[in-house]
This record gives structure tokens, C-alpha cells and sequence, in this order.
């Protein structure tokens, strides 16, 4: 019976190894496409909220885009104090970027998606084939917009997204971040996302393609306006159209977002990760026992198992530990990390735990999605 038991992480780590869409591979190869004979018009659409200190490297990479079509950019000030405006428009090419001042928040949006829906209003004025909706703090290659483009065109995809590489030099970060990418890697397999045979669907929302069409299609940016977790849900929404998504990575398109403390990483993990749940006390029961067994079971069964004397119980607990050190070696080796912290994941899995349990808390206090200085849209709008 206990032998039984020990085994189910050892059976959950060869699920995950070998049947979840090799989520762990970070797999990246640029387009085998060529762009269309007639390019698209693109407009970029970046909401902004007191984003002086990294806008300009953000405006700056945009307006070096290597890219032959037509091109604007739209920046949606969002009630900034900080010059956040000014900065960009010092940093753009001359008659590239419109910056435009959000309307007041109505009720039932989320402050980001506001931004990006009174972007999209703006930005139909220049008439685009596509929408670039980006984040102030994505540093975009040169190539990075013919890439989306050429991906977009050449295989038929209507939203094509780059999971951006994020900052990874602070203790926090090293210690944090890879694991971000792991977790939502394991959500959302980047090979499930692009199959017609699984209804699985996400984006990163720093850098998303959007073909116009089926975002008229899908309701607008209306359509998904109280979500927190709004690159998913407007990717989800696209798929469900009948639409193609496409979800990768791309080491050079980098955020810059700093994150020093671990309070600061926590603080964003817990702004969504209770409306992941859908604001469900069941599910984050669930949720948590899942993470106990996946992550923190493996180690305790190992090193108890062997303190007891129980060679199989140790062995299966050991295997398991092993698998998942396996798994998370690849996004540890893509971030320039250590391999040597790979055996630290359930270390890492128990602060993600606690702040999972910090986010719930949160919303039950009425301060669920805090970003910003705003709490986010309650669940029922």
C-alpha cells in the first residue's frame, strides 16, 4: 500500500516527461517562411502606466524594426506620473508613434486591457492588417517583427506570440523565473497550443501578432475586458473562432523588468494565480494538494524513505526527484543558470505554493490583481 502510494509521483514525473507535449524541451528555431510579396500594415499597441524607466529601450527597439511594410506605433499613457510619455515620444523616429491618453476605466475592465482597447480604437485610423500588442518593458530584436509576420503569413497562423525572455540576473530572478517559465510551459505546451487536436491555447503577452480580422472576429478586446490572465484568454478566445495560434520562444526578445526581492516575483505570482483557479476554493485545494505530490512528495520520500530503512519507498521518491531534475534542466540551461539547482525545484514549487495561497487571500480581502495601484475586476464582470 505505501509502496502504492510513493509511486504516484513517480507515475505523475513519466506523464510529464513523455506526455505532455515535451513542455520541458524549450524548444526555438526562427520561421522556415518567407514574408508575403505585399506586406502588411502593423501597428504596434503598448499600454503604459508610469513606465519612464524602461519605454524608451522599448520604443527605441520597435522603431529599429527591420521591417519594409508600413509601421506605426501606438502608446496608451495610462493615467502615468512619471514622464512616461514624454520618454517615448524622445525615443521614437519622427512620425512613427502616436501617443494617445486613456479615457477614464470603466467598470469591469482590467487597467491594461482599457489601454489596449483605446490603443485599438486609435490605431484603426492607419487601417493595419495586423495588431502588435506588446508590453513597455519588451525589447524587441530587429527582425523580430518580419519573424512574426513571416510565421503568421507563411503558415496560416491568425495570433503568433513569443514567450519574451525574461530578466534573470538578481538572486530572486535566478532563483524564480526559470521556474515561471516552466510552470506556465506546463499549463500551456507551446506543442498543444499550436494543434488543431487540442483545445489548449495560450499567448505571452508581451509580444503578441494579431491578424485584425479575427479580433473583429472574436468581439475585440471587449471580449476577454475583465481578465486578468488576458494574453490566454484573448488566445483562447482565437481558437475557439476556428482561428491558429502560435506560441514560442524567442531568446532575443527580452524584458527588462526588473525584479530584485522575492517579495517582488511573489507579489506577481500572486496577482493571478487565484484567478487561474477561477476564484475557486475547491480548485485551490486541489490545486495544492497537486503541488504537494508532484513537487514536495518526491524529496520527502526519498530522503525518508532511506532514513527508514524502506529501500523501494526511497528508490520510487529518488526516481521521482530524478525526473523532475530532468525536466527542469532545460529551462535552467536556456536562462544560463546552474544545472546544479535542478534538485532545488521543490523548494521552488513551495514558494510558488505560498504565494498561490497569498493570491486567494488576497481576493477574499478585496485586493485580488493589484497592479499598479488597482485591484482588478471582480470576478463576475
Amino acid at each position: 500500500m505505501l509502496l502504492g502510494l510513493a509511486a504516484v509521483p513517480l507515475a505523475v514525473w513519466l506523464y510529464l516527461l513523455l506526455g505532455r507535449g515535451g513542455f520541458w524541451r524549450m524548444e526555438h528555431a526562427p520561421p522556415e517562411a518567407t514574408l508575403p510579396a505585399k506586406l502588411p500594415r502593423i501597428v504596434a499597441v503598448i499600454p503604459a502606466r508610469n513606465e519612464a524607466a524602461v519605454v524608451g529601450n522599448a520604443i527605441g527597439s520597435l522603431g529599429r524594426q527591420e521591417y519594409a511594410g508600413e509601421f506605426q506605433i501606438v502608446l496608451v499613457d495610462d493615467g502615468s506620473s512619471d514622464g512616461t510619455d514624454a520618454v517615448a515620444r524622445r525615443a521614437a523616429p519622427e512620425g512613427m508613434l502616436t501617443v494617445v491618453h486613456a479615457a477614464p476605466l470603466p467598470p469591469g475592465w482590467s487597467g491594461k486591457l482599457w489601454a489596449v482597447a483605446e490603443g485599438i480604437r486609435h490605431a484603426q485610423a492607419f487601417d493595419p492588417d495586423y495588431f502588435l500588442l506588446t508590453d513597455a518593458d519588451i525589447v524587441h530584436p530587429p527582425a523580430n517583427l518580419a519573424e512574426l509576420v513571416a510565421r503568421a503569413a507563411s503558415e496560416e497562423h491568425d495570433l503568433v506570440s513569443y514567450m519574451a525572455t525574461l530578466r534573470c540576473r538578481t538572486a530572486a530572478e535566478r532563483a524564480l523565473i526559470p521556474a515561471f517559465v516552466f510552470f506556465f510551459f506546463l499549463l500551456y505546451p507551446p506543442a498543444w497550443i499550436r494543434s488543431r487536436r487540442h483545445q489548449t491555447a495560450g499567448a505571452a503577452g508581451g509580444c503578441i501578432l494579431i491578424r485584425r480580422a479575427v479580433l473583429e472576429r472574436i468581439g475585440g478586446i471587449a471580449s476577454i475586458a475583465g481578465n486578468l490572465i488576458d494574453d490566454c484568454a484573448l488566445a483562447s478566445r482565437v481558437k475557439k473562432s476556428g482561428g491558429r495560434v502560435w506560441l514560442g520562444l524567442s531568446p532575443e526578445t527580452r524584458s527588462i523588468r526588473e525584479y530584485v526581492s522575492f517579495g517582488e516575483i511573489g507579489s506577481m505570482i500572486s496577482r493571478t494565480a487565484f484567478t487561474q483557479l477561477r476564484y475557486s476554493a475547491l480548485l485551490l485545494g486541489g490545486t495544492l494538494l497537486g503541488l504537494a505530490i508532484t513537487y514536495l512528495a518526491p524529496p520527502v520520500l526519498a530522503i525518508g524513505g532511506a532514513i527508514a530503512g524502506s529501500s523501494w519507498i526511497a528508490a520510487a521518491g529518488a526516481a521521482a526527484w530524478l525526473s523532475m531534475s530532468i525536466a527542469y534542466y532545460p529551462v535552467l540551461r536556456y536562462y544560463g543558470v546552474s544545472p546544479l539547482r535542478a534538485p532545488a525545484l521543490p523548494l521552488v514549487a513551495a514558494f510558488y505554493l505560498g504565494a498561490t495561497v497569498h493570491s486567494a487571500i488576497a481576493h477574499w480581502r478585496g485586493r485580488g490583481g493589484m497592479w499598479k495601484g488597482r485591484v482588478g475586476p471582480s470576478p463576475a464582470a
